[in-house]
């Protein structure tokens, strides 16, 4: 399992302080969107050659934690 902490990075100064990988200017978010879109592991990395396989599985991980919730508020997409 990746270690979360040293991958994904909280800083008010990349991304409006959005949760990023390793201090990029490539948000968490941005991936998950890239994998939901149906894009395989295999051609993120080939696309984006500075994202790492430990990188993909911390944002996993790190959806996953978020979504650990006890109390879940309905939005509209």
């Amino acid at each position: 399992m990746t270690d979360i902490s040293s991958r994904i990075t909280l800083n008010s100064d990349v991304c409006n302080g959005k949760p990023s990988i390793r201090n990029m200017r490539f948000t968490v978010t941005q991936l998950l969107e890239l994998l939901a879109s149906g894009m395989t592991n295999n051609e993120i990395l080939k696309d984006y050659p500075y994202i790492e396989k430990a990188d993909i599985e911390a944002c996993l991980n790190y959806a996953a934690h978020i979504a650990n919730t006890k109390k879940v508020i309905p939005f509209s997409a």
